[in-house]
């Protein structure tokens, strides 16, 4: 028995010391959402050496002047790959994204629904993309990041001629296929 124990006292001496994971939590804002008057949260929880996961949510149920919508409800669940560690430095992501949405009278970017100027769309959103981004920890618990996702999100809506009206002109499928993410994120790290 005691030969045994030397013999694996003598192997544990120029063995590496086991690797030590500490589970995090972040809770997060995106700026960008932000800047749209949309309210979200984020949270996200490391579970293994170089793997998280995130899930956000966004919600605007505001009108603005003119009969301008931008109402919405975003839920964004993702898993993060950390390159070294996870809340630091660069990863890949894989996220899906829902959401319903109503919106008049405003101008979408990349030249999307330019029809979305004068009418109103209603309906819902799903779909999935690849995430690329990178967090730079500012101190102990302070982190930016930044995120950018392409993907595919299938819209299933209604169309109608102005944002009060009620009377149905069509509804339609589109399947899209560009940006699904655009994250500048404050992030604080427990």
């Amino acid at each position: 028995m005691m030969k045994k124990f030397s013999i694996l006292l003598f192997i544990s001496l120029f063995l590496p010391p086991p690797s030590v994971f500490s589970q995090q939590i972040a809770l997060k804002t995106n700026l960008v959402y932000d800047a749209m008057a949309t309210v979200n949260a984020g949270v996200e929880v490391s579970f293994a050496r170089k793997w998280s996961f995130e899930v956000a949510g966004n919600y605007n149920a505001w009108d603005f002047s003119d009969g301008r919508k931008w109402r919405h409800i975003l839920v964004q669940p993702e898993f993060h790959y950390w390159l070294c560690e996870p809340m630091s430095g660069h990863f890949f992501g894989l996220h899906a994204h829902w959401s319903k949405f109503n919106l008049a009278k405003v101008r979408i970017p990349f030249g999307l629904w330019k029809d979305l100027r004068d009418k109103r769309y209603e309906g819902d959103l799903y779909g999935a993309g690849l995430t690329y981004g990178y967090a730079l920890p500012l101190g102990r618990h302070w982190n930016l990041e930044a995120a950018l996702g392409l993907g595919y999100a299938r819209v299933i809506y209604d169309k109608y001629p102005c944002a009060r009206c009620g009377t149905r002109l069509d509804s339609g499928k589109y399947n899209y296929w560009g940006v699904t993410k655009l994250a500048f994120s404050v992030a604080y790290v427990f």
